[in-house]
């Protein structure tokens, strides 16, 4: 059974920081993509970064040199370094990843709330 475990969510100002952190299993962690969405109220749920098992990353255009996705193998846990925050970036954030083997896991999300 694969576990993702989120923390780090909150109450932060506009322009302020917050660093998200998604605890797994080193297995998942070495073999697979990691990947943070977040979904906002009335809003479908979107892909906000990725990290591949190699570390290259990827970004959704509205975060791209705001975020930053990285991996400590380690701890066995993702991160999501968010800078520079603004009230659209309030939403739950989701840790997710697809592993080789076609299974889709999800975290239970945290909170993220900018206040204006």
């Amino acid at each position: 059974q694969v576990q993702l475990v989120e923390s780090g969510g909150g109450l932060v100002q506009a322009g302020g920081s917050l660093r998200l952190s998604c605890a797994t299993s080193r297995s998942v962690l070495s073999d697979n993509a990691m990947d943070w969405y977040r979904q906002a109220p009335g809003k479908p749920r979107e892909l906000v970064a990725s990290i591949a098992p190699g570390g290259s990353t990827n970004y959704a255009t509205s975060v791209k040199g705001r975020f930053t996705i990285s991996r400590d193998n380690a701890k066995n846990t993702v991160y999501l370094q968010m800078n520079s925050l603004n009230s659209e970036d309030t939403a739950v954030y989701y840790c997710h990843t697809f592993t080789k083997y076609g299974l889709d896991y999800w975290g239970q999300g945290t909170q993220v709330t900018v206040s204006s």
